[in-house]
């Protein structure tokens, strides 16, 4: 045997080895690698067919004369009060043109079924911007990032305060930002500024992107929806909460309303075990009553 015929076969198995040990090649290998091409595929195909997404989009309407909103005193806070140049006021109950009801929380409660959805990366943001929380309401999903935004560039002090997530309490003393999040559903959980005892906001925890807050006009709209049947619920911090059977097919876009009753305030929403109005409803209406507090 030659050198070279000696080198080739030693090179050989040098590289069988190699291969040997990497696992290259072999049927248990193939088996693993296309288990985990199926998973990636699957994770990357979308939870809704385009083709066939339906939409919910309505309005929350407030029936009487509202409450008046109070003034906000922000002297002890010049910073604050220089960027409420007409005055803050409170920001529990708005009512826009026409009786919409601005801050209200819809989101699909029931009927999605086992279907699962990712946390979006992208994160939700609460800023404190003239020592008032913004957006006041905000939806959020598990695992999704809050990023808390301290804009004034004075002490805030965010208390969160859940039942069913771990809460906390941090401080931020200059402008700066915050990451949380939360690990399980829960519509919804308070937040306060111990600094600031007027800063109020909810967040509304979902596991699935579909919920909404209502507009200045009480407008709101839940795209990219499976055909199904649903239960949607309406969640407003002062005038409680209410919920519509809907069903949506294929390509359809539904128009609901819910629609409250000024006179009904009592106290603010018990979070956690809110006494329930049912509606059934259509495109027109639904049962307007609201939420009698103890």
């Amino acid at each position: 045997m030659s050198k070279t015929s000696g080198s080739r076969i030693a090179l050989g198995t040098i590289v069988a080895i190699f291969m040997a040990a990497c696992g290259a090649g072999g049927p248990a290998d193939d088996a693993q690698t296309s288990e985990a091409a199926a998973q990636s595929d699957a994770a990357a195909a979308p939870v809704v067919d385009p083709a066939t997404a339906a939409t919910i989009t309505g309005r929350i309407a407030l029936e009487g004369t509202p409450p008046a909103r109070e003034p906000i005193d922000m002297s002890e806070e010049p910073t604050c009060a220089a960027k409420h140049p007409s005055g803050a006021t409170t920001q529990d109950v708005i009512v826009g043109e026409g009786g919409g009801l601005q801050n209200v929380f819809v989101y699909i409660k029931e009927g999605l079924g086992d279907r699962a959805f990712p946390a979006p990366s992208e994160p939700v943001v609460l800023n404190q911007d003239g020592c008032l929380y913004h957006p006041h309401i905000l939806g959020i999903q598990p695992g999704q990032t809050l990023t808390i935004r301290n804009s004034d560039g004075l002490l805030h002090n965010i208390s969160v305060a859940p039942t069913e997530n771990r809460g906390f309490n941090v401080s931020q003393p200059v402008n700066m930002e915050t990451e949380r999040s939360f690990d399980v559903p829960e519509v919804m959980i308070p937040v306060e500024c111990d600094v600031h005892g007027w800063m109020h906001a909810y967040i509304g925890v979902v596991d699935h992107p579909y919920y909404a807050v209502t507009a200045a006009d009480g407008s709101f709209t839940i795209p990219n929806l499976p055909p199904g049947d649903y239960v949607i619920e309406a969640w407003h911090e002062k005038y409680g909460v209410q919920t519509m059977n809907v069903t949506v097919g294929a390509s359809e876009t539904k128009q609901i309303q819910f629609t409250y009753d000024a006179g009904a305030v009592a106290a603010t929403v018990p979070l956690g075990a809110p006494l329930i109005v049912r509606g059934h409803g259509s495109a027109a209406h639904a049962a307007h009553a609201a939420t009698t507090l103890e």
